[in-house]
């Protein structure tokens, strides 16, 4: 079994252009982002506990794809692109981003706006609460401020967060 708590893998990543904005997944189907809930979780095969397990994610709020549902089992995309099942309780409806550019991101103090707070390193995880425009409200620990929304996995592309 793999263990996912590096950065390296998560460089070269890729996102959806152009794809729909997304109802909080309580209210839509699948495909849907959310985050991983827990401290530990396990990424199987197949939807039970049964199949083999493939990853063991120990990176809590890791922005995570669901794809498919069975009961009470999620099917999820990380990432790095790799899928498989994990159960609901391990998946969060929390909204979460990783920062995908090659580069350190400036986090600015408004969208658009001209003074830069922060940086953030690839592979940094933090809290998205609204989206619009090209930007995003990005949360790293408290430390706050708008991204482009194109450095970003964890959102669409044109997807508005409330």
């Amino acid at each position: 079994m793999r263990t996912a708590t590096g950065v390296a893998p998560l460089l070269a990543l890729t996102l959806a252009v152009g794809a729909p904005a997304q109802s909080p997944p309580g209210k839509a189907k699948a495909p849907f982002f959310g985050s991983i809930a827990a401290s530990k979780a396990r990424m199987r095969t197949g939807p039970g506990r049964t199949f083999p397990a493939s990853w063991l994610y120990v990176r809590p709020d890791l922005p995570v794809r669901v794809l498919d549902t069975f009961k009470e089992w999620r099917k999820v995309e990380d990432p790095a692109g790799t899928q498989g099942w994990m159960l609901k309780a391990l998946v969060s409806e929390r909204r979460t981003a990783i920062v995908q550019a090659p580069q350190p991101i400036e986090m600015r103090d408004k969208p658009a706006g001209s003074r830069v707070l922060w940086r953030a390193a690839p592979g940094v995880v933090g809290r998205i609460s609204e989206c619009g425009g090209g930007w995003c409200r990005f949360d790293v620990k408290g430390q706050v401020g708008y991204v482009e929304q194109r450095d970003l996995w964890g959102v669409e592309q044109g997807e508005r967060l409330p």
